[in-house]
């Protein structure tokens, strides 16, 4: 069979390009289409530059780098790919990707990472953010949403068949798109993490420093314990408010290479993860350097942390609950849970587990496929 793989973008090495390329992997002769590419994060990445093809987004000003200005035409974007050369369509969608246009005979495997966040659930939360809550700007920007959602249920009856990269997402898929879905949990490379069991008297927490990450709740939650000690590591638009909120028991060290982030996850006490997240691959990888995880218990950490065995959860997004989270993992012992147990819990997620699901699931579907034409 002759396969596409479909990816909103390769701009960045975020999980789920990281997705894109291990179904690349498992199919190596297929082309990959995306809106816009970076030759150096396909290198990154270990994807050939000459099997990627962009769109005419590719070739608009400041595209590499302000892609998302050009959401409106996305959609049209992601409809002019010509796709009629392959038995197999397989599109790692968070956005539009999922909106390509395709043929009867042709197979359409979606993995979704999430319906169109900014859309459907963040709807809210991204006007904040971007400062449209009022005024006229705002309006333009919630009619354009507003036919974007129009575009986007439409698009989800090109799909065939729908992978959910979680429960949590799954559920939204059902919520949104009215389909079934089959989870299969993404690929996290924890080869690159080893157990520690040294852990040292402090906390970690780390994302990208953007309001839904909550990273502020967890520093003032810390504000409050001036006896415990909070390493926060990220970078994102909200780095120097986040060094002003902290007081002297935190230590905010902005963007930092992949090696020190390592070894601060290694010797955390545990790792603080306030978001909700579709999935949130970060708290695996905490695991899977033996340290546990105080989580949102809600979205796909009730996924991705087993309660009781690699960590616990607190129920509210709100500074007490933290607190009390962490005077609980506390109250517990020296080293509560097993550094062990952590890693064997993370090793379900590993990348030969997400390859071997892919590949088994699109090979049945096509030859489901197939018996019916």
């Amino acid at each position: 069979m002759k396969v596409a793989i479909i990816q909103d973008w390769l701009v960045t090495v975020g999980g789920a390009d990281k997705v894109a390329k291990a179904i690349f992997d498992v199919f190596p002769d297929a082309d990959i289409y995306t809106l816009v590419a970076k030759e150096e994060i396909c290198d990154e990445l270990g994807i050939p530059w000459n099997r990627v093809h962009t769109s005419f987004i590719q070739k608009m000003p400041f595209s590499k780098n302000k892609h998302r200005a050009y959401l409106p035409l996305f959609p049209f974007a992601i409809e002019q790919f010509d796709l009629r050369g392959y038995d197999v369509i397989i599109s790692s969608s968070h956005c539009v990707a999922k909106g390509i246009l395709k043929k009867a005979y042709q197979l359409h495997i979606c993995y979704c990472h999430s319906p169109l966040r900014y859309g459907w659930d963040m709807y809210n939360e991204y006007l904040e953010e971007s400062g449209l809550v009022k005024g006229v700007k705002s309006w333009m920007a919630r009619y354009l949403l507003h036919r974007i959602r129009q575009w986007d249920l439409l698009s989800s009856f090109r799909v065939d068949y729908f992978i959910s990269n979680s429960n949590n997402v799954g559920r939204r898929i059902k919520e949104t798109y009215r389909r079934e879905s089959t989870t299969i949990h993404p690929n996290i490379d924890i080869s690159h993490f080893e157990l520690c069991e040294d852990k040292q008297d402090y906390y970690l927490t780390s994302s990208r420093l953007v309001p839904y990450k909550k990273i502020g709740l967890v520093i003032e939650a810390f504000n409050q314990m001036p006896d415990k000690k909070l390493v926060v590591i990220g970078g994102g638009p909200d780095l120097q408010a986040y060094r002003k909120l902290a007081k002297g028991n935190i230590t905010v060290m902005g963007y930092q290479p992949f090696d020190t982030l390592k070894e601060k996850m290694q010797h955390a006490k545990a790792f603080v993860f306030a978001a909700d997240e579709d999935f949130g691959m970060i708290p695996i990888e905490a695991e899977s350097c033996g340290t546990p995880v105080i989580a949102y218990g809600h979205g796909g950490s009730l996924e991705t942390v087993c309660e009781g065995k690699t960590g616990l959860f607190f129920k509210e997004q709100t500074v007490e609950a933290i607190i009390g989270a962490v005077n609980r993992f506390e109250s517990l012992g020296v080293q509560p849970f097993s550094p062990i147990d952590c890693r064997e819990w993370a090793e379900k997620f590993s990348e030969e587990r997400f390859k071997k699901e892919i590949k088994d699931f699109v090979e049945q579907k096509y030859k489901e496929y197939n018996s019916l034409q």
